[in-house]
């Protein structure tokens, strides 16, 4: 929309602005400013003090969600040493099937996923997505065969697919660019966090003797019905956007007003095929979508087969349950380390690039090419490839803060949650049966994409410097209320790339 159009409101008799369909095209902020901004709110309101306000208010709320999703999704890794080979009849290679339907489910619904939350209420959405993914692990419970938990894990995965590409759009249209970094840091702080809570709910869990159910079954009950409670007060308590929050009026002017600097508005519910079409052709849209995609190939063969793996370094059921520990402690210190040096420093890419080689190439060496007798060893480098988790919030990190336009914001979450699921589709690939017990070519593997992933990184690195030095040397006026006009970040001169 070009500046004259957002200047073209109709006005009332008194010389106010009315509503009109100027505003279709604009960001919903600029209405919402349009019609409630006094001028005073800066003087009554404390910045600091609002954004203590709004963490508290939906940050504990977006980790929840972040860690139930990991939480619910890794059940079928912790059972795997519960039972559920023998009580399900099932072998390795439909393991691993098992393990990829739910990204090929992921993957599939990732687009219709980004149409509907930019068309309907966003809190609301996610609430209910969780509700029904909450409902699809408590009827894992009831599965006897490899066909019912096929049609459980694909539709864990539908519903799942949504969880990503939302708190994104929440983090986005709250916080600013620098502040971005730690608060994704934060709530993907769920996936360490529900490794050690799986590991000790399915180290209980193994206690269980009953003879009614099996052991992994009472476990996907209870953790199930646990995630449709948590699903009810994200509808009820989390809020669409800043707009339509709990907070006063002049904190919700401010809440809006203080995102003029990021440059990527905050919502709007039209979807445009222009900026769909540009972000198919956008350079920086692919490097992330390939490095994401060879980053996650490790996280979905490493993740998937964890007690696998662990179990075949010669460990008990129930301490390999126990040894996963550690690796949950590992990545939530590696994603806050992270997610604050990135924040500070503005070095999201240069973590990626220190955490990819620390975890995935010197832990997946460690893992594939120590001798089978040092066991210590090859369990350090198990845990080292934890590191790597703060990859993907990084990645996530940058499509909050580099792409403007909401159309573009969600046709990028889709297209990079796309690429982790393409990712973790084919990791668990890499485990095949005549490989066991050592599975070697699956942990080769690991080590070789993360080493196409640092290059692309440096790649991706230079592209944002050589862009933001060409729009340095451009000339142009700046235009008001470009920040809320919805244009994309290629339209919008003013926006410099971080990186």
């Amino acid at each position: 929309m070009g500046q004259d159009e957002i200047n073209d409101i109709r006005q009332s008799e008194e010389g106010a602005p009315v509503k009109g369909t100027a505003y279709r095209d604009a960001d919903t902020a600029l209405e919402f400013l349009k019609y409630n901004e006094t001028g005073t709110e800066q003087t009554i309101v404390d910045e600091r003090a609002l954004v203590k306000k709004i963490d508290w208010m939906i940050v504990p709320i977006m980790f929840t969600c972040y860690f139930l999703q990991y939480l619910d999704k890794s059940l079928l890794n912790y059972a795997a040493v519960m039972g559920i080979f023998e009580d399900a009849d099932i072998n390795t290679e439909q393991y691993g099937t098992l393990s990829w339907l739910f990204y090929l489910a992921f993957l599939i619904f990732e687009f219709p996923h980004a149409i509907l939350m930019q068309r309907l209420p966003l809190a609301k959405y996610l609430g209910t997505m969780v509700c029904l993914w909450g409902t699809v692990v408590a009827c894992t419970s009831a599965c006897n065969s490899y066909a019912s938990l096929a049609a459980c894990r694909f539709l864990l995965g539908m519903f799942e697919s949504a969880i990503s590409p939302s708190l994104i759009l929440v983090t986005s249209m709250w916080y600013k660019r620098h502040e971005q970094p730690k608060r994704i840091g934060f709530w993907y702080m769920g996936v360490g966090c529900a490794v050690m809570a799986g590991s000790l709910i399915s180290y209980g869990f193994q206690h269980y003797n009953g003879t009614q159910f099996n052991n992994w079954q009472v476990m996907f009950l209870v953790v199930g019905l646990v995630t449709i409670s948590a699903g009810i007060v994200v509808i009820i308590f989390l809020p669409d956007n800043p707009m339509s929050s709990r907070l006063s009026h002049a904190e919700k002017v401010m809440a809006v007003e203080r995102l003029r600097e990021n440059n990527t508005g905050i919502e709007n519910k039209h979807f445009k095929i222009y900026q769909f079409v540009e972000t198919l052709r956008d350079p920086q849209v692919w490097l992330l979508a390939y490095v994401t995609t060879a980053a996650s190939i490790p996280n979905g063969a490493v993740g998937s087969f964890q007690s696998v793996l662990i179990s075949s370094f010669g460990f008990s059921n129930k301490v390999t349950a126990l040894l996963q520990i550690p690796g949950g402690f590992i990545a939530v210190i590696s994603v806050i380390l992270g997610t604050q040096i990135a924040a500070k420093y503005n070095r999201r890419g240069m973590m990626q690039i220190i955490w990819t080689a620390w975890g995935g190439i010197l832990g997946g060496c460690l893992i594939a090419f120590l001798p089978t007798s040092n066991r210590a060893g090859r369990l350090i480098g198990n845990y080292f490839t934890h590191v790597t988790g703060a990859f993907l919030p990084l990645s996530y990190s940058f499509a909050a803060c580099n792409f403007a336009g909401h159309t573009k914001k969600v046709t990028m979450n889709a297209i990079l949650l796309m690429s982790f699921c393409l990712g973790n589709i084919l990791g668990p690939l890499t485990f095949r049966n005549e490989d066991k017990p050592e599975y070697t070519p699956a942990k080769v593997t690991i080590v070789a994409v993360d080493s196409t992933v640092v290059v692309v990184v440096f790649i991706l690195l230079g592209y944002y410097k050589w862009e933001n030095r060409r729009r340095d040397n451009l000339e142009y006026e700046h235009r008001p209320d470009i920040e809320f006009s919805d244009l994309t970040d290629k339209e919008n001169l003013e926006l410099r790339y971080r990186y």
